[in-house]
């Protein structure tokens, strides 16, 4: 095979892709330990590109082999509770395999120039819809924008920088480094909202909340949760996805609760929804007596819905998860209407993706709720709140993040 030739597969390469695979992942693990140093994330960031722009197909190759497992390793940790756990080396393997291939697509060509363009143009690549992997991410807590410009410009410097024919102008690479700087971005104005959001923190382990026998417990926190923020003259409290663990509008007993409870607070809270179109994970808003239900717009590729081919999603849900059905989901996004204010509802992996923030109309803040004990412990939620950070940036959006699981957060776009 290609790759287990000795050229192709050595000591040598093998550091070099991790040089490389360590430096574009280092931002991820500085903030999964709270390690806020601009320089290094600058440093390290812009080294990286540097040393990717100008590595061989093979370095390109396990560059890409080892990126998959130090951003991607946390999705076997799910599998333990579908009792998949023996398919971890194999998805772990499978994932990395998969954006080494990608990795190595970007060094087909040997010009820079067409290198540099096909890895900008990897910005954009979103395997079945999954785009987490983000090159410009690197540079989310650097002292350089994060924006698709800014990363063709350190591109254009790299390339300065690799140019044989520019040796005696090297210096000039500075130049679009400091035009890549963020102190060219667009400031957003920010105000301040008047309305007092309560974010509901709860740490519910995962193989507990489907266990029927915990359910009257976990509901009895909720209500807890709700009295709060009642006692504390809160305008809305928030709860996290699925906090809920059934079918919520069929349960006419915690409806009828949830609604008399929305005569003192606005209520949002994750729960399955069923209609004649399917199950759908959704978001319930309780306002006033009266309920309204924002269903999830982006499922998750492999875990919500299965991207292929009927033939072979049947197979996989047969195969692995019980012969259950995708959820079914919304064709747009819906805002929720808290006293004067529109609230873009998102729900957990939608909030780190584009569609969600699409048609805003003036829309200023967004409610997401996620349950991230599916893939704790680990960095999961730190990558997530990295990508929060990014589209708040992009979008100009302040987004409240209530997670099961995991930190709540409130993250603005400057």
């Amino acid at each position: 095979m290609f790759f287990l030739k000795t050229q192709y597969f050595s000591k040598k390469i093998i550091i070099e892709s991790l040089i490389i695979s360590t430096l574009l992942s280092a931002f991820i693990y500085l903030a999964h330990f709270n390690i806020e140093l601009k320089i290094v994330d600058s440093i390290i960031a812009v080294l990286g590109v540097f040393l990717l722009l100008k590595a061989s197909r093979a370095v390109m190759f396990f560059s890409g082999f080892f990126i998959g497992i130090f951003w991607f390793w946390w999705f076997a940790i799910s599998l333990q509770y579908y009792d998949l756990s023996y398919l971890a080396p194999i998805i772990i393997f499978g994932l990395a395999i998969s954006y080494g291939l990608s990795f190595l697509a970007l060094g087909v060509f040997k010009n820079l120039y067409l290198k540099a363009i096909l890895i900008f143009l990897y910005l954009f690549f979103a395997p079945f819809g999954f785009d987490w992997l983000k090159l410009n991410l690197a540079f989310i807590n650097s002292y350089f924008s994060s924006s698709y410009l800014a990363f063709a410009l350190i591109l254009i410097a790299c390339l300065i920088v690799l140019e044989a024919r520019l040796k005696n102008l090297r210096v000039v690479a500075i130049l679009p480094l400091i035009f890549a700087l963020n102190i060219f971005e667009k400031e957003h104005i920010v105000e301040d909202s008047d309305i007092k959001i309560y974010l509901s923190q709860f740490n519910i382990s995962q193989d507990l909340r489907w266990q029927k026998e915990n359910f009257a417990q976990i509901n009895k926190k909720i209500f807890e949760k709700i009295d709060y923020a009642i006692e504390n003259n809160y305008d809305v409290v928030v709860l996290p996805e699925t906090i809920f663990t059934l079918v919520l509008n069929e349960n006419y007993i915690l409806m009828d609760r949830l609604l008399n409870l929305s005569n003192k607070i606005d209520i949002i809270a994750g729960s399955i929804y069923k209609d004649e179109f399917g199950y759908f994970n959704a978001s319930y808003f309780f306002s006033k007596n009266q309920f309204e239900v924002a269903k999830k717009v982006v499922l998750v590729p492999f875990g919500e819905e299965i991207p292929l081919p009927r033939f072979f999603v049947d197979l996989i849900n047969n195969l692995f998860y019980g012969g259950a059905s995708d959820y079914s989901k919304a064709d747009k996004p819906t805002d929720f209407l808290i006293k004067d204010s529109l609230f873009r509802n998102a729900i957990c992996y939608e909030g780190t993706n584009k569609k969600i923030f699409e048609n805003l109309n003036g829309v200023k803040n967004m409610i997401m709720i996620s349950n991230n004990a599916w893939f704790t412990p680990s960095h999961e939620p730190t990558l997530q709140a990295l990508l929060l950070k990014y589209y708040a940036k992009k979008y100009g959006v302040t987004i409240y993040h209530v997670a099961n699981g995991s930190k709540n957060m409130v993250i603005k776009p400057n």
